[in-house]
């Protein structure tokens, strides 16, 4: 990616040398256990820790300054989220609305936000009651690490995928998908999930097609580290991984080839019209 000179948000709050230590107020080792489970299957930690209502652990955060490649990678964050910025204020405007800009919260090792307390193992998530995306940056290392898939593009696609959760939160979508759970079955319900995950994967796409032909942001093979980066983390291939088999019907985000199909929707037109997945 050209990522580097490039403006920088300054929707960041960097938490990443910050003392956290709370106590648990119930759940103890099945919760932690649940949380893990959340984040090897792509669920929201938000969801698990809100139903439980469990805090988590005291956190011990290191005051040293940051390693200038922690700086780095803390600059990649601001300037890619900067781009996203760029990209939905257009969109927005374009369709008559304006687009309220998200925090994106960096942290380690555990932090709080208005969805519960999620610790680093939870992955990135963003969490529709305070507007926020949380990313522990120690899970790009397991990006290249645990999961293959290393590259640049690959975070920035991570990154650009929760931001496609907020422009759900300020459509609608959200709202309509999550009370539409509430009139179905458990599976049903599910399925309706995982076609908001592979939205939210289209609308990564469609800031991709914008930062390229826009800003000129990508590079050559910037493009198959995302596509990678969604082929590693598919449920069918986590599950295999993990179980030996594959169980739809646990599925959150969708199959490798589902979300692969859906980013290089977003990414081939650069409109919200590609991205109804609800309909397919």
């Amino acid at each position: 990616m050209r990522w580097r000179n490039r403006r920088q948000s300054t929707n960041i709050e960097d938490r990443r040398r910050r003392p956290m230590a709370r106590k648990v107020a119930g759940g103890g080792l099945g919760t932690i256990v649940l949380v893990l489970v959340g984040l090897y299957f792509g669920i929201d930690p938000g969801v698990i820790l809100q139903s439980t209502g469990t805090l988590a652990p005291p956190s011990q955060t290191s005051h040293a300054p940051l390693s200038p490649e922690e700086k780095e990678l803390g600059e990649f964050v601001a300037v890619v989220l900067a781009d996203t910025e760029d990209t939905w204020h257009a969109i927005f405007q374009q369709a008559g609305g304006e687009y309220r800009e998200p925090k994106l919260v960096l942290f380690s090792g555990a932090v709080e936000s208005a969805c519960g307390y999620a610790q680093a193992a939870t992955g990135p998530f963003y969490c529709p009651a305070d507007e926020k995306v949380y990313i522990d940056l120690s899970f790009f290392e397991d990006l290249q690490n645990r999961f293959g898939a290393p590259g640049d593009f690959a975070q920035a696609y991570v990154i650009a995928h929760e931001i496609g959760h907020h422009v759900q939160t300020l459509t609608g979508i959200s709202g309509k998908v999550h009370a539409a759970k509430r009139q179905l079955s458990e599976r049903d319900a599910n399925a309706l999930s995982v076609r908001q995950e592979l939205q939210a994967d289209c609308f990564a796409g469609i800031w991709a097609y914008h930062a390229d032909r826009t800003r000129q942001l990508l590079e050559t093979g910037d493009i198959e580290e995302a596509l990678n980066a969604a082929n590693a983390i598919g449920d069918d291939r986590l599950q295999m991984q993990s179980r030996g088999r594959v169980v739809p019907d646990s599925f959150t985000h969708g199959t490798s080839a589902q979300r692969i199909e859906w980013f290089k929707r977003g990414l081939a037109t650069g409109s919200l019209s590609s991205c109804n997945t609800y309909q397919e």
